[in-house]
């Protein structure tokens, strides 16, 4: 199984041992995000080195944040993991940092978190400008270093300015669709399609106001993923739990950041997510649901897999 992404408190004291919550026979992968908008390059380096510590030392996870370290995973039959940042803040306005972020095992990066910043609009703002001149220049550095772009809430327009200029596959790693569920986080159809033609990825979540009216269940995302796959094709699509591992932490973030969210967030009450033990479950249901085990494979793990193949 592939989570292409998940949150651990933005605390370099975080329990990393809660990641053991994804091992099941086989291991498994996760990309864990190290900060977002109110993150300084210090501060996510930081979260980097103690996340790394921890991960090294425990005997179900390992560090995937290279192929060789990927393929090592798998053959282990460990969890591995890499990291990811969910605004281009980190960076410190520095294209520069892209190159030491990758070094230091983060291989994706968002550019905007919800609204406008140096790189481009987010999916919350009223006016959409889309990707400025900068935001293309981080593209293509990534592009360079082998960082993949991710347009997870990015606003529409900016979105789809990184599939045209990026030369590497871009993916929405976690974001669901808004044709099945009208939520300003999720993304249109002509996203969607836009990824699909770069080689990428939408990566349905587990995140219930994502799904519909706060409701983390397996069949919702199993009928997101069926929606997706009957419009981009079963190579394009995967599935992330952006389950957050102290949501206490999250929603004091959430207030403390209030600037950051609006009341797409709040309106269903507290919000809950599909939790890794029920994550790992996926391939059951979907197996239920009859799918065939190629296109169970192909979503669950190969898809994103790909990617990381083509873009690292």
């Amino acid at each position: 199984m592939w989570d292409q992404h998940a949150c651990l408190p933005l605390k370099p004291e975080a329990d990393v041992s809660e990641l053991d919550r994804y091992d099941r026979p086989g291991g498994g992968f996760v990309s864990v995000n190290v900060g977002y908008a109110p993150q300084t390059g210090d501060d996510a380096r930081a979260l980097v080195a103690a996340f790394r510590r921890v991960i090294e030392a425990r005997p179900r996870l390992g560090l995937a944040t290279t192929l060789p370290e990927l393929a090592a995973a798998r053959e282990a039959g460990v969890v591995g993991v890499a990291f990811d940042l969910e605004d281009s803040a980190p960076l410190d306005g520095d294209l520069g940092n892209v190159r030491a972020f990758v070094e230091a095992g983060v291989r994706t990066l968002l550019p905007t978190y919800n609204h406008a910043n140096a790189a481009g609009s987010g999916c919350l703002d009223t006016h959409d400008t889309g990707l400025t001149r900068w935001g293309a220049d981080l593209v293509r550095e990534m592009n360079a270093a082998g960082m993949v772009a991710d347009g997870s809430h990015c606003s529409e327009r900016t979105g789809l300015d990184l599939c045209t200029v990026s030369e590497k596959p871009v993916v929405y790693s976690h974001s669901c669709l808004k044709s099945v569920w009208d939520h300003p986080r999720n993304i249109t159809d002509d996203q969607a399609v836009a990824c699909a033609e770069t080689g990428g990825v939408v990566g349905i979540t587990g995140v219930g106001i994502f799904l519909g009216p706060n409701a983390p269940t397996l069949d919702a995302m199993a009928r997101h993923l069926e929606a997706a796959v009957e419009l981009v094709g079963i190579d394009h699509v995967g599935v992330s739990t952006d389950h957050s591992f102290d949501q206490a932490d999250f929603h004091a973030e959430l207030a403390a950041n209030p600037d950051l969210f609006d009341e797409s967030y709040t309106r269903w009450g507290p919000l809950q997510w599909v939790s890794p033990e029920l994550f790992v479950t996926l391939d059951d249901v979907l197996v239920a649901r009859g799918w065939s085990p190629a296109d169970v494979d192909a979503v669950t793990s190969g898809n994103f897999r790909r990617v990381a193949e083509a873009a690292w």
